[in-house]
């Protein structure tokens, strides 16, 4: 059993530094990471889990998804503007072909599910 809990714990820890790393690095989503370590914390630590919904900068966006599956405006802006420069990078490198297609693709999809979004608008 407390072995469990050690796991639950280290996987929530994992996955909470990619969350913070991914506020960073526009490829890598942080609220995903976030409910991810949410998750694995309520079933490892009562203490880091309150911690992380009751964290000023880091609670705010569980709680958003978890009340009704919304996204603020304000992220809604950063995830767009992220996916915009992840699709125009590879393009002024001149990349070309499948792989392209492969991002327009993707990156659409991912786009449409953020705006699809309940929590305000983008614009």
């Amino acid at each position: 059993m407390r072995l469990m809990r050690n796991l639950w714990i280290i996987a929530g820890l994992i996955s909470l530094g990619a969350g913070i790393i991914g506020a960073f690095l526009p490829l890598l989503p942080t609220v995903p990471f976030l409910l991810l370590s949410a998750a694995c914390f309520a079933r490892g630590s009562d203490r880091l889990h309150d911690w992380l919904l009751s964290h000023p900068r880091l609670g705010p966006p569980i709680a958003d998804w978890r009340d009704g599956g919304a996204i603020r405006p304000a992220a809604k802006r950063a995830a767009l503007i992220a996916i915009a420069l992840s699709f125009a990078i590879p393009l002024a490198l001149g990349t070309t072909g499948w792989v392209v297609v492969v991002q327009v693709v993707v990156l659409t999809a991912v786009a449409v599910f953020i705006l699809t979004r309940p929590g305000g608008s983008v614009f």
